[in-house]
């Protein structure tokens, strides 16, 4: 029971800390959540893929390949190319996209910053310079979605570059495997 309240407590702390960033940001930062939300969704589905999918599909492709009396005719090795572009398409699925979404989070940042500058000059042309309080959420809006793009563009690029390179990996091993047997 405890821990259940524990939780629950930890929870609704959490989802008030988002919200209370996520209003400080403004509405770019809805916007950037979007775009991360949808990427990590596709690492994601890479990451299943890669586990799970793929693994089958390759040992269909050397099973078929080990049953084949031929392996090195013309007509072979038309086939084993046609299973290594395939295998290319399936692996690199999702990751030009991923790349472009990683792409497009400091740049939202920088539109917020923009946002947040003309909000900051807003004030400034209605109230005066002399009301720091009131610039200060301006400023808020500016700094956070830059922020925040940088480090989902940051994490991204990391988890983007990890991923192309386990693909390479698993498609260079793939060519080796129909290649050797």
């Amino acid at each position: 029971m405890n821990v259940s309240l524990f939780s629950t407590a930890f929870a609704e702390n959490w989802w008030f800390s988002l919200q209370h960033f996520m209003q400080q940001g403004g509405q770019v930062l809805w916007w950037l959540a979007a775009v991360v939300l949808f990427s990590w969704l596709l690492v994601t589905e890479r990451l299943l893929y890669l586990a799970f999918t793929y693994p089958k599909q390759k040992q269909q492709w050397l099973t078929q390949w080990q049953a084949r009396s031929d392996q090195t005719s013309w007509y072979a090795h038309a086939i084993r190319s046609g299973w290594l572009n395939e295998a290319h398409l399936a692996l690199s699925q999702n990751l030009n996209v991923i790349k472009v979404l990683v792409a497009i989070c400091p740049m939202l940042g920088l539109l917020g910053t923009v946002t947040g500058m003309i909000s900051v000059f807003d004030v400034m042309a209605n109230q005066g310079s002399s009301q720091p309080k009131l610039m200060a959420s301006g400023i808020s809006l500016a700094t956070l979605p830059t922020m925040a793009g940088m480090v989902a563009a940051l994490a991204g690029m990391f988890v983007h570059a990890r991923l192309a390179k386990a693909c390479r990996m698993r498609e260079q091993k793939l060519e080796k495997l129909l290649r050797s047997q």
